[in-house]
């Protein structure tokens, strides 16, 4: 049997000082074998769909998962493995890609606003607006496709403080907010790189951009250290999560998730007197069947 997954060994503290170099990429197995990961993820699916359920039938909350990572980190597996036993009526999913020429023509949190998941709704977000701060502080020629009145040297600061004030705002009206920084190291991601362009089945994941992103390594850990310390709060946390054993990447995300839901306090509606009358004068029309 697996050992239990202490969530907040991953969790990135508010205002600490944060080194991705010293974060782990691979920590000891939370499955002590094949069986028993596909038994743990399992169980948590199963937990995580009753969680959805009761959430749904509360309407109260909305729980909100964003995934970023470097490319081949595992994010698509993750959401897919994890989410996978979650009822798809309570559950929306958005990938954001390369900005459109209507998205350019508004602010960097515009478009993911309209993707916000309704009360009673889990929604993922597979990369966010955080690459307003990540590959668009990596890749300078994308900032200038926005034409900003003006771009100043507290640009980040600026954006990290939108992003807080926002995540704020959502917290506070009932929206829930969990990020996961899926930590890849730069050998695990040239094997699966590999993998792609070795493996037929694997052809279609393979971009040769990721390869040109993969150029600018040191520039991407000092953007996502800056990120993540300075948007990880007591509301809207970051994990950073251990990715280069995928499976055990995806028994933590799961963890992370149940322990969020769990701790909304969630439960079904409560009959009032007018409602109960209702439904046994229902019960014994249909046991009597005069209905």
């Amino acid at each position: 049997m697996g050992k239990t997954i202490d969530v907040d060994r991953y969790r990135v503290k508010p205002g600490a000082r944060l080194d991705l170099r010293r974060w782990p990429t691979r920590v000891a197995p939370y499955y002590a074998s094949p069986q028993d990961y596909e038994a743990r993820l399992a169980a948590g699916r199963e937990r995580l769909a009753e969680l959805q359920e009761k959430l749904y039938a509360d309407d109260r909350y909305a729980v909100l998962l964003i995934f970023q990572a470097m490319d081949a980190a595992g994010k698509d597996s993750a959401i897919k493995h994890v989410m996978s036993g979650v009822n798809p009526q309570g559950c929306q999913v958005f990938s954001f890609k390369h900005p459109s020429a209507e998205e350019f023509d508004h602010d960097f949190l515009w478009r993911a606003w309209r993707a916000l998941p309704e009360r009673g709704r889990i929604g993922i977000f597979n990369r966010s607006y955080y690459e307003e701060v990540l590959i668009v502080r990596v890749q300078p020629r994308i900032l200038a496709a926005q034409r900003l009145p003006a771009v100043g040297d507290d640009l980040w600061e600026e954006r990290y403080r939108s992003i807080r004030d926002a995540e704020a705002h959502l917290h506070r009206n009932g929206t829930r907010i969990v990020k996961f920084f899926l930590h890849v190291s730069k050998e695990e991601q040239r094997k699966r790189l590999l993998a792609r362009i070795e493996d037929p089945d694997k052809h279609w994941k393979f971009n040769a951009a990721d390869l040109e992103q993969r150029k600018a390594w040191p520039r991407y850990m000092a953007a996502y250290e800056a990120c993540l310390r300075a948007t990880s709060t007591r509301a809207a946390p970051w994990y950073a999560v251990p990715a280069d054993d995928k499976k055990n990447a995806r028994l933590i995300v799961a963890q992370i998730a149940i322990e969020t839901l769990q701790s909304l306090d969630l439960r079904y509606p409560r009959l009032d007197a007018a409602r109960r009358k209702e439904m046994e004068a229902a019960r014994r029309a249909l046991l009597t069947g005069r209905v």
